[in-house]
């Protein structure tokens, strides 16, 4: 199964992350995520989506608000690009 498929429907992500339902509505509205949507329209979470939750509760734990994880996410996905680029070029 590809990590990036969503296969998990909102109340089961929930349950995984010990999270509620309205929180990961509101990381999707923030923009912390972005689960898939079946053509009815519900919300269906990768285990890509369930790892970036996992990260989300760790980082509200230490005291980040939602603004403050949202730019560590983005720090992160950044360094995981330019890691990857350097090993591309490393490998010339």
């Amino acid at each position: 199964m590809a990590r990036d498929v969503g296969v998990f429907a909102i109340s089961v992500a929930a349950e995984m992350t010990s999270l509620q339902v309205q929180n990961l509505r509101v990381y999707e509205r923030r923009g912390l995520l972005d689960p898939a949507r079946t053509p009815g329209g519900s919300r269906l979470y990768s285990p890509d989506d369930i790892d970036r939750l996992h990260r989300i509760r760790d980082l509200l734990a230490a005291g980040l608000n939602l603004a403050g994880i949202a730019a560590v996410l983005a720090l992160e996905e950044e360094n995981a690009l330019l890691r990857a680029r350097l090993e591309r070029h490393e490998r010339r």
